[in-house]
């Protein structure tokens, strides 16, 4: 049971990165692609039906951690306090951005606060599992700096994938020139962890710069998404070992009728949660026009 919710919370945390990854990349984009008021919302219409359903990944990982490993989320939630407290911040800024654009004046400061709150997150994962695994400063700046440039290179891959016209060849220009940073940022930050996913996650990242110039959006956003899922492999496979300096896993656990009922509870909602994102996203999957 402990290595069973051990995968279930690897799973949880690598489908929150993965969706979120692009919700963050094109709220840092959308202001700096967009030229006008029409194509910001161009920008923003690709994420606005999903971004607050991509936020219950995190929500359900969080939770999952707490129930399975409470010594684990103490640890991990208390050693990095202010960290986290910053990425509530960030996201508040970034919802409330999003829900208010369409109804004030002004929108600017909305424009802003989404970017500010798409940014710290973006960042500030990254530092902390990096600072969790490594406990240095470098390591969580390099982190951070490596979470970041995914996250842009990946919302504008999914920019180029789901816009049409002066958008889309915006996003893909923007693409090529990320890739130029993120594969230097990823050999940096993935080669401290000497595993097979993290070579691989390397290896996605270029792919999907190849793709890209090759105009292959649906696959350089698969590219993408798969360095994702192969560098938070990297990083769950090193926590498997040691989740906190001292603490294993089995140290870390609940009881294992806690750990029973949480499988059944699982088995039963799971299924539902994943079948209704999946049909979101499928009634949503065209691309978006600029408004006439």
């Amino acid at each position: 049971m402990i290595d069973l919710w051990f995968v279930i919370i690897a799973f949880l945390w690598t489908g929150y990165f993965v969706l979120e990854g692009f919700d963050f990349g094109v709220g840092l984009l959308a202001p700096l692609l967009s030229r006008n008021d029409a194509e910001q919302r161009q920008s923003l219409q690709t994420i606005g039906p999903v971004w607050d359903g991509n936020e219950v990944w995190l929500i359900t990982a969080v939770g999952a951690m707490f129930a399975a490993f409470p010594a684990w989320y103490s640890g991990v939630f208390s050693a990095f306090y202010l960290h986290v407290t910053l990425i509530l911040v960030g996201l508040i800024l970034r919802g409330v951005g999003l829900e208010w654009r369409g109804k004030v004046r002004n929108p600017a400061w909305c424009d802003m606060a989404v970017m500010v709150g798409s940014g710290l997150p973006a960042f500030l994962w990254g530092a902390v599992f990096a600072d969790l695994l490594f406990g240095s400063a470098v390591a969580a700046v390099l982190g951070g700096a490596f979470t970041l440039a995914v996250c842009l290179l990946h919302g504008a891959v999914f920019l180029a994938l789901r816009t049409t016209g002066a958008i889309r060849r915006r996003a893909r220009a923007a693409a090529l020139a990320v890739s130029a940073a993120v594969i230097p940022v990823a050999v940096l930050a993935l080669s401290n962890l000497g595993t097979f996913p993290a070579l691989a996650a390397m290896a996605a990242l270029a792919a999907a710069t190849a793709l890209i110039w090759r105009r292959r959006e649906g696959w350089a956003f698969t590219a993408t998404a798969g360095a994702i899922v192969l560098a938070t492999l990297a990083v769950f496979m090193e926590l498997r070992v040691r989740p906190l300096p001292g603490l294993t896993l089995a140290e870390a656990a609940s009881g294992a009728y806690t750990l029973t009922m949480l499988s059944w509870i699982g088995l039963i909602a799971l299924p539902f949660v994943l079948v209704y994102q999946g049909w979101t996203y499928y009634v949503f999957r065209k691309r978006v026009r600029v408004a006439a």
